[in-house]
């Protein structure tokens, strides 16, 4: 990932944490409000990621790679660029989740998640799913396959438990998790 892009998503992230960390108390209606706002900055990133940098690069023979690190010629996969953005933050999680992920870690972590995620996935017109689960405040927003190398590389995918994604499919989640303040 560029230092421009991990910038600009940074500072973004950086603004949803400060609104947290500023409002020691704040009420639901405003967890959901913060949740949406990450949820939708996110989504962007990963979206310009995937269709402005992956797809482009190809091009040029450079590709994502689960071992991207160790290679010159690869970038880090959509997923990885999503947890690399989110790496630092210490007021709230970024994550990508899913019923049939190919890394158990990205299984839903409660019941609460995986209910949530079971009704965004079989309801393609809800775009964000947010709730409260213990001392969080949680979101998530459908996870598609925009793109056919996102089918492809899961389809392909030595781990993968699920191997019939087709461009369009949700795949999965994207959720933000909110630490409660004071709870």
């Amino acid at each position: 990932m560029s230092c421009w892009t991990r910038v600009k998503m940074g500072t973004a992230l950086a603004v949803a944490a400060i609104m947290l960390a500023a409002s020691p108390g704040l009420a639901e209606d405003n967890y959901d409000l913060v949740a949406r706002y990450v949820l939708e900055t996110v989504r962007a990133f990963r979206t310009a990621y995937v269709l402005n940098v992956v797809e482009h690069i190809r091009e040029g023979g450079i590709v994502p790679k689960e071992d991207w690190i160790k290679d010159a010629h690869a970038i880090p996969l959509p997923a990885q660029f999503v947890k690399a953005a989110g790496a630092d933050l210490e007021s709230f999680e970024i994550g990508l989740i899913g019923l049939t992920p190919v890394y158990k870690s990205n299984l839903p972590r409660t019941q609460a998640e995986s209910d949530a995620l079971q009704r965004l996935t079989s309801d393609r017109s809800q775009k964000v799913v947010s709730f409260a689960d213990g001392n969080q405040f949680k979101a998530m927003a459908a996870d598609v396959a925009v793109v056919q190398s996102c089918v492809d590389c899961h389809n392909v995918h030595p781990d993968s438990p699920w191997r019939n994604y087709r461009k369009g499919d949700i795949m999965g989640a994207v959720i933000v998790r909110l630490n409660k303040h004071g709870k």
